[in-house]
């Protein structure tokens, strides 16, 4: 796995051991990051999800000011702090369980991508959390990304437009104005 463009373009990035984490394969990864293009530059973004840190080392290769990096998993944990080795842009790594992240953060933000384990997380539950505890700028997005027959219910503040590549959904959700 590598980083697919921006300032650190080809740094090689390592992968977790465990089955647990579901690496994004680099067509999608790309699709996602076009579509996140606009959004990215000096945004401050969430990865909530982070496995190996992977899309949050894309943001902040594409620009993004800061990242805040979570995973539960001590191991991902391990294996983020490898792959931001010489990465000199503001960042924070956090080892908490998801909810517990969302409640204790009070900081908004621009770019929030969720990234679960497929069919583990209540996703519309937790688009309502990410809502209800005001962690989105007015002009932020949410990029979600599923198993295409994978499907969650938001409330009408959001647009939403859908990608499918081969069995992957990316959802992007905009809050709307």
């Amino acid at each position: 796995m590598r980083v697919i463009a921006g300032k650190y373009r080809g740094k090689k990035l390592a992968l977790p051991n465990e089955n647990y984490t579901r690496p994004t394969i680099d067509r999608v990864k790309e699709a996602m990051f076009s579509i996140l293009t606009p959004y990215l530059p000096n945004s401050d973004c969430l990865d909530l999800f982070s496995g190996s840190g992977a899309l949050g080392i894309e943001c902040i290769s594409r620009g993004a000011k800061s990242v805040v990096f979570n995973d539960i998993e001590p191991s991902a944990i391990k294996v983020i702090k490898t792959n931001l080795l010489g990465i000199s842009e503001d960042y924070k790594i956090y080892k908490s369980d998801y909810l517990s992240l969302i409640d204790s953060l009070d900081t908004k933000f621009d770019v929030i991508l969720l990234d679960p384990p497929f069919a583990k997380i209540d996703l519309s539950f937790l688009i309502k959390k990410i809502k209800d505890n005001n962690l989105l700028n007015d002009h932020g997005v949410i990029m979600v990304e599923t198993n295409k027959k994978d499907s969650f219910n938001f409330d009408d503040d959001f647009e939403s437009k859908e990608y499918c590549y081969g069995s992957v959904k990316l959802t992007l959700l905009k809050v709307k104005n």
